[in-house]
């Protein structure tokens, strides 16, 4: 991926997918290389490069190791393509790349899904604890105001 580190000028969608979108990928991808170059230039393109390998090799998930190259190099068996993503939305991006690698989205479990509902809920009781003592706090911080006149004016 390349694009610049302000958002400006269409690099807005570009740099959302790298922020939410990148490291879900690289979670569920380790042995994919996936490697990032923010550039100062604005005006400058938003490029996504896929490095197709049409070689049959075992995926094994491996940790970089010090001085390999970022970039893969091309060959005669690998087929290149770039997606241009200035301009565009992250799930745009995002939809793009899974109909080009023709990924399958990995969808979750029902434990997860029992998980996310539960976390719901409890997003939702924390949020009317809190309402409940903001309403609470305002109400102490204006008795203290009225107190605080109150002994000013003596």
């Amino acid at each position: 991926m390349e694009f610049a580190k302000r958002m400006n000028d269409g690099h807005f969608g570009p740099r959302k997918f790298w922020q939410s979108y990148l490291p879900r990928l690289k979670f569920h991808n380790p042995a994919v290389s996936m490697t990032l170059e923010r550039t100062t230039d604005q005006e400058g393109p938003a490029l996504m490069t896929v490095y197709f390998d049409d070689t049959t090799q075992p995926q094994t998930p491996s940790a970089p190791v010090a001085g390999t190259q970022t970039e893969p190099t091309t060959s005669n068996q690998q087929r290149v393509v770039t997606i241009n993503m200035k301009h565009r939305h992250e799930s745009e991006i995002l939809s793009q790349l899974l109909a080009l690698t023709n990924a399958v989205p990995v969808e979750p479990t029902s434990e997860e899904v029992e998980q996310l509902q539960q976390l719901a809920a409890h997003q939702e009781l924390s949020e009317r604890d809190s309402s409940r003592h903001r309403v609470l706090n305002e109400e102490k911080k204006r008795e203290e105001a009225i107190l605080a006149q109150a002994r000013s004016a003596i």
